[in-house]
C-alpha cells in the first residue's frame, strides 16, 4: 500500500524566531506575532534569575535572621518571578514598537516589519504589561514594587524620550542597571532586606558584567543603528575594538571575587563564581573571531552565551547561598 505523500508546504508551528510565517501552523499570524513581540528566549533569564535569588533570599534570611517561612512561599516566588518577566516582556514589545525602522533593515522577520503587528498595537501591549506588572508588584511588598517601578522607568526611557538607546555607552549602562542591580535587589527584597551587603555585591557584579556583555546584542544591528542615529560601541569603534572595551567589564567582576573573600566582604564559599571569567573569555573570543549570526536565534552565539552565563551566575550564587551552612560544615573550600 502506497502511503500518501506529505504536503511539504505544511508547517507544524513556527518553531524559531526567524522561520517565515506560513498559512498552516498551530497559531494564527496575530497570536504568533504577539508571542514574538515578547521574545520568549530573553524571558528565561529574568524568570530563572529571579526565582533562584528569591529562594536564596528566603533561605538566607531564615538561617541568619530568623525569618519565618510562610506556608505559601512558593506562590510568592512564582508571582514575583512572573512579575519581573512581565516587565521584561513589556520592554521587549516597547523596544520593537519604537525600533521598527531599524528592524526593517536588520530583523525583517519580526512581526512589525512583517506587517503582522502595527507599532501602535505593540506599544499598547507594552503599556498593558507594564501596568499589570506594577499592580502585581505592589501586592508583594513596598520594596519589590519600588524596584519594579525603577526597572520600568529605565526600560521606558531606553526606548522613549530621552531615548537613552541613542547615546554611546550610556545605552549599555541603561540596560545593565535594571537587568543586573535592580533585578537582583527586587528578587532579594521579596523575603529580605535588599540593602544587605550580599545582594548589593552580587547585583553590582552582575551589572558590571552586563555593561560589557550587552555589546554583543549590537553586532547584528550595527548598520541599522547607524542609519537610525543610534551610537553603540560596535558601530562607533568596530567589533574588535568593542570586544576589547567590553572585556574588562565581563572579566574583572569575577576575578575580584577572591579579593573580596580575602578582605572578608563575602564568604569563602563564593569562590567558585570566579570561574565565570572563562565564559567571559569565550564571549570575547567569539566577538574577535567575527561570530556569525545564529540561524534560529535573533543574534550571534556570543549573545546567547552571555545570557546563559548570567543565568548560571545567578544559579551558582543561589546554590552557594542556599547550601552555605553545609559548605561551611564540610569545609569543601
Amino acid at each position: 500500500m502506497i502511503e500518501p505523500e506529505m504536503d511539504k508546504n505544511i508547517s507544524f508551528g513556527k518553531l524559531t524566531m526567524k522561520e517565515p510565517y506560513r498559512k498552516k501552523r498551530f497559531f494564527s499570524d496575530h497570536i504568533r506575532g504577539y508571542l514574538d513581540l515578547l521574545r520568549p528566549f530573553t524571558l528565561l533569564a529574568p524568570i530563572i534569575v529571579s526565582m533562584s535569588i528569591i529562594v536564596a533570599s528566603l533561605v538566607y534570611n531564615f538561617r541568619f535572621f530568623g525569618l519565618e517561612i510562610p506556608t505559601d512561599w512558593w506562590i510568592t516566588v512564582g508571582n514575583a518571578s512572573l512579575t519581573i518577566a512581565l516587565v521584561n516582556a513589556a520592554s521587549n514589545a516597547l523596544n520593537q514598537a519604537t525600533d521598527f525602522e531599524g528592524d526593517m533593515i536588520s530583523k525583517p522577520y519580526r512581526p512589525i516589519p512583517q506587517k503582522i503587528i502595527k507599532p501602535e498595537e505593540a506599544q499598547s501591549l507594552a503599556y498593558i504589561f507594564y501596568l499589570f506588572a506594577l499592580l502585581r508588584a505592589v501586592t508583594i511588598n513596598a520594596w519589590f514594587g519600588t524596584f519594579i517601578f525603577l526597572i520600568m522607568i529605565f526600560t521606558i526611557t531606553y526606548s522613549l524620550p530621552p531615548r537613552t538607546k541613542k547615546f554611546l555607552f550610556l545605552n549599555q549602562i541603561w540596560i545593565a542597571i535594571p537587568r543586573g542591580l535592580f533585578g537582583i535587589l527586587a528578587s532579594w527584597s521579596v523575603f529580605g532586606d535588599p540593602f544587605q551587603r550580599l545582594p548589593l555585591i552580587m547585583g553590582i557584579i552582575a551589572t558590571i558584567f552586563l555593561i560589557g556583555g550587552m555589546s554583543t546584542k549590537d553586532i547584528v544591528d550595527s548598520k541599522a543603528d547607524k542609519l537610525t542615529g543610534v551610537h553603540t560601541l560596535v558601530n562607533t569603534y568596530g567589533i574588535k575594538m568593542a570586544a576589547f572595551i567590553s572585556l574588562p567589564f565581563m572579566f574583572f567582576p569575577f576575578i575580584i571575587i577572591p579579593l573580596m573573600i580575602n578582605i572578608d566582604i563575602i564568604a569563602i564559599y563564593y569562590w567558585p563564581l570566579t570561574f565565570f571569567m572563562f565564559a567571559s573569555l569565550i564571549i570575547f573570543y567569539l566577538m574577535i573571531k567575527g561570530d556569525k549570526e545564529s540561524k534560529t536565534l535573533e543574534n550571534i552565539h556570543a549573545w546567547s552565551i552571555m545570557y546563559v552565563e548570567y543565568i548560571f551566575f545567578a544559579l551558582g550564587f543561589a546554590f552557594l547561598t542556599i547550601f552555605s551552612k553545609e559548605l561551611e560544615f564540610l569545609n569543601i573550600f
